[in-house]
This record gives structure tokens, sequence and C-alpha cells, in this order.
């Protein structure tokens, strides 16, 4: 039966702040929030994705209270379940190398069935938990879920309501539809490459996939309007994204700056800023910190700090504008300074100066912040074969409502069982015919 969209809120505990410094880490662990205060409580959706834009977009949903049922295939799994070092190591030993960080990323809140799609009898099953769900989402090339009768068309006769969003490398129209697309070839082919990078250096990659992120963000985005456009219209529909247009979207400024001026865009600028100066990273005794004079206020503060307040009025550095101009000379000067002490000393002249500054912490340096755990964006889980397991949080915080972290990333068809009997009402001899046949695990 089909759920109309619940908008329950309820109180979160805001977490309390913690001391500036810690050495040992304090990682949170929050209760499971009730039902009623998830704003998607009620909500299921058939996840048929694989890797990571899909499994972020259904994450979110998750996150928010949807029942997620996640569809592997039955031996493998998940592509990212192979995706490793590092795992994290199964309790008894014997079973594998563990389960794969990049898994666990990706799959919290959601329940695994194991179950192969090239057999009849997978279909059925399929069919059948369409008319129990709310939303399908898949990532396969266009078309290929037709040859299975899992195409879009074939579903809305079985459930009209469905909202059935499909990610693809390129969308499911256009020349480039039937290529296969990984976020790296879309960064290089959209834009985000070119502009991505030192000045006088090679292009590079985002160090996370983050078209593949920000295409997980635009579909649960679309999914949760289309949602709501469900509560009017009765009506469900299909959701075309892809990595390509989610990639060409968040160019936003340089975007249209190319579009305004019909110029080519400035390159790559590293740290940097083409048009703010000082505005960039600088190399300190021990690491590097960055430091964003965005006006010659901000500017005067940081000559200040730095100890050289002669700068403020040195001809080549009054304005912005003379700043831009004379780049070379007043970053060199900083640097040179900056080299003389260490990070954190910076760190602390630089306090309660009212400049935006900032260390470069590596990934480490960040999970272990004093603010990342004040925020409560480090939590701990008890996962059914690795026991305890930290996990990045979910990061949006509601006045009346509480989602979060409430189930570790499943096992491969850990409620295989539990989906087939409880929501498509099989019985105990029908679940072990089918694993013996190969369908299920």
């Amino acid at each position: 039966m089909h759920r109309l969209l619940k908008l329950h809120r309820a109180v979160v505990a805001r977490p309390s702040a913690l001391p500036a410094v810690r050495r040992t880490p304090q990682w949170r662990s929050y209760s499971t929030p009730s039902n009623d205060t998830l704003p998607l409580s009620g909500i299921r959706v058939l996840d048929m994705t694989r890797v990571l834009a899909g499994p972020y977009c259904t994450q979110i949903l998750g996150d928010l209270g949807a029942d997620v049922i996640k569809v592997e295939h039955p031996v493998r799994g998940d592509d990212t379940r192979a995706w490793g070092p590092p795992y994290a190591k199964y309790e008894d030993g014997s079973q594998g190398p563990g389960e794969s960080a990049y898994y666990l990323a990706v799959n919290r809140n959601k329940k695994s069935i194991g179950l192969s799609f090239a057999h009849k009898s997978g279909v059925e099953i399929l069919h059948r938990l369409v008319k129990e769900c709310d939303v399908l989402v898949e990532n396969y090339l266009p078309g290929g879920l037709k040859k299975y009768n899992m195409d879009y068309e074939t579903l809305r006769e079985i459930n009209p309501k469905l909202i059935y969003a499909s990610i693809t490398g390129y969308g499911q129209t256009g020349p480039y539809s039937n290529r296969a697309g990984y976020d790296v070839m879309v960064e290089a082919e959209m834009g985000l490459m070119h502009i991505t990078g030192a000045r006088d250096g090679d292009p590079v990659k985002v160090g996370v996939a983050v078209t593949d992120l920000t295409t997980g963000l635009y579909t649960s985005n679309a999914i949760m309007a289309a949602l709501l456009a469900r509560v009017r219209t009765g009506k469900g529909q299909h959701i075309d994204a892809c990595l390509s247009d989610c990639q060409v979207a968040t160019l936003a400024n340089i975007a249209s700056s190319a579009l305004i001026s019909g110029q080519k865009d400035s390159g790559r600028w590293g740290t940097a800023h083409p048009s703010i100066v000082p505005y960039r990273s600088y190399q300190t005794r021990d690491g590097d910190i960055l430091f964003g004079g965005g006006n010659d206020k901000l500017f005067g503060v940081l000559c200040d700090r730095l100890g050289y307040p002669e700068w403020k009025t040195d001809p080549r550095f009054v304005t912005n504008s003379d700043r831009v101009k004379h780049r070379k000379e007043i970053d060199s000067l900083i640097e040179e300074r900056a080299k003389q002490k260490t990070t954190q000393e910076w760190l602390e002249i630089l306090e309660g100066s009212g400049m935006p500054y900032a260390a470069v912490n590596d990934i480490q340096g960040t999970l272990n912040h004093s603010h990342v755990q004040a925020r409560g964006m480090v939590t701990e889980v008890n996962h059914p074969a690795c026991g305890p397991i930290k996990l990045v949080n979910t990061p949006i915080k509601y006045s009346h409502a509480t989602p979060g972290v409430r189930t570790p990333p499943p096992t491969l068809g850990q409620h295989t069982d539990e989906i087939l009997g409880e929501v498509l009402q099989y019985k105990a001899e029908e679940i072990a015919q089918l694993k013996q046949e190969g369908v299920l695990s």
C-alpha cells in the first residue's frame, strides 16, 4: 500500500560545545529516534543503485527516515564491497577481509536483500516490492533495465504513484546518453578539472568524487519534491538525473561569468582567488594556513597580526586593486612571514581578529577537530559483523526532527528473510527454495 509523505517534527537535542583542544576524540553515539520525529517516516524506497551517486542519494533519504531496501547481487553485492583496503574487520575473522570503508560510507540506514533479477523469480519479487514502494532509484545505463521489465513504463503500470529516479553519467537523451560515466571523466569533460589545480600546474580532479556527490544531492532533492507533488496530484513520475548535467549546474558563478562575458575562463588558481588578494593558503613552519583578506580593512588586520603594519600604507598594497596588480610581491612577503611560525602559533595570533583564516587540515585532523566533534559529525554504531564502527553523521540539524544514523550499513543479504517474509508474506520454505536456486542470498 502507498503512504503519503509525513512531515512530523520533534525537538532534536543539540550537542554541547566541547573544549577547543581535545587530545582523545570523544565520538558521539546517538540513540535511535522514534519514527514520528523522522521527516520521511512512512516512505519506502527500492534502491537499485551501486557505487556512489545512487547510494549517496538513497542514504540521504534513509537518514531522513525512509525505509530503504537495497537490492544487491546475491554473490558480489554492491561493487564497492570489494573496494579496499581499508576494511572494517569481521569480529570472528572467518569471513574474508571485512566490510570496505568505501561501502560503509554511503549505505547506512538501509536494509540489504541479495537478489538476482536475471531470474524470472527475482523479477517477480521486484515487481511485488514495487507495489509496496513509493520510490525506486536506479543507476543503470538508459534502457538497461527494460530487458528485465524493470523500466519506468512497465513499473508505472504496476504502481502509478511510483517515483522512479534514474541516475546516469549523461542522461536519458543526447549524443552521450549511452556512454558510461565515472565521476572523473565527467569532471574532465564538463569543465571542473580545467579550473582545479595549481595556477601553473596540470588540471587535477577534486579530492573526493564531488560530481557523484552533487548528483546524489540533486537527485534526493528531486525525489522529495516529487513526493510533495504526488500529495497534490496522486501521480508518480520519472526523474532523469545525470552527472554531466549536475556538474554543469555546479559550475555556478564560473559558468555565469563565461556566459555573460563570452570570454574564456581564467583557468586554475589553486587556493587563490582571481580578484581578491590576499586570499589563499601559505606555508607555515610545519604546515599550511589560509588567509582571507576579502577587503581593505581585513587586509589591515592581517598586516597588524603578522607584525607588518607598514604594508597597509605601501602604495603597492593600499587597495585590493593594487594588491591584485602586485599579487606576487604581497604573496611572497606574507609567505616569508608565515614560514617563521607554526600553524598553531598563527591560529592563536589570529584568534579574535575578525579576519577569516583556517588551518589546512588533513582528514584525521578534520575528524578529530573540536568543532566537528561538537557538531556531532562523527558517530559510532554497532555493526552486526564488525562490532563498533565510526561513521560520519548526517550533516543537517532540525529544530523539530531527529534524522541521523539509526542502523549500520547492512551486510550482504542481511534482511532478505525479513523483507520477503514481512513485506511480501513469503513463507520460510519458499525463501529457502529461492536461495537454493540462486535467486536470493
